[in-house]
């Protein structure tokens, strides 16, 4: 895990735009997964802005809300198209959003696994973090084996999402998620944090014990992860100095 910790939101972003350009370069058919929410809208404009080739890229979002219309603005099909996908050249076909209104939830979701497996699977896989350690929509206590499924939000993420539906009421109740084990079998992890309301969930994720009651932590057991911080979300490591003497002192052919 390479804790990669940057002044400001921005710069932060910024490098994790370079890794995934550099991949798209060095791969121009790679298979990305795709995250929502307020984190990664700055990756998403700045890999927006690099004018890279999205031809041939495949990708795969974590999760949508169930019984959202696609057209609605808070749905994750909405998001995407709003914020990335209407931006650069990506063939429709080779959008995969999960289907929040399809009549069976548990085929769908079969079925949704099976797709990633024919497109050879996740080369690289963005992740956000909520305050709570949860990765996509995979809350505490969710098995850190699970694959794409329903899942029940808790009261604090609806809470938290609330902004962007104008009221808690109107948050939805259920989604449909990536599993922790369908993330776990990406190549590699890019997470994203920026804020002190990240800080609790990060120290756990980077330097606590693996358990279910902070999802993220399993990513210590993934070969290749990379976790792009601001300060105030690298607040509460306590080897912060380490992070930041080792990405200083990186050999020129691991930079971006």
């Amino acid at each position: 895990m390479e804790i990669i910790i940057q002044p400001t939101p921005e710069e932060a972003a910024g490098i994790a735009a370079r890794i995934i350009a550099r991949l798209l370069r060095d791969k121009p058919g790679a298979v990305l997964g795709l995250a929502t929410g307020s984190t990664p809208l700055r990756l998403y404009q700045m890999l927006a802005g690099m004018k890279l080739d999205w031809s041939r890229v495949t990708t795969f979002n974590l999760d949508e809300y169930i019984g959202l219309p696609r057209e609605h603005p808070q749905s994750y099909h909405s998001f995407m198209r709003e914020n990335l996908f209407r931006h650069v050249n990506i063939a429709p076909e080779n959008i995969h959003i999960p289907d929040g209104n399809a009549a069976d939830i548990p085929a769908f979701c079969a079925v949704y696994e099976e797709r990633i497996r024919a497109a050879g699977g996740i080369d690289l896989q963005v992740l956000g973090i909520g305050g709570d350690g949860h990765i996509g929509f995979n809350e505490p206590s969710s098995s850190l084996a699970s694959r794409t499924r329903i899942k029940t939000l808790t009261p604090q993420t609806r809470r938290d999402n609330a902004r962007f539906f104008g009221s808690e009421q109107a948050v939805p109740h259920h989604v449909i998620t990536m599993g922790i084990g369908t993330i776990m079998e990406a190549r590699q992890n890019l997470l994203l944090a920026f804020g002190e309301k990240k800080a609790a969930a990060i120290a756990g994720t980077v330097e606590g014990p693996v358990t279910a009651d902070n999802p993220a932590s399993v990513l210590q057991f993934h070969p290749s992860v990379k976790v792009c911080l601001d300060e105030p979300a690298a607040c509460r490591l306590r080897r912060a100095d380490y992070y930041r003497w080792v990405f200083d002192n990186k050999p020129a052919w691991q930079t971006w």
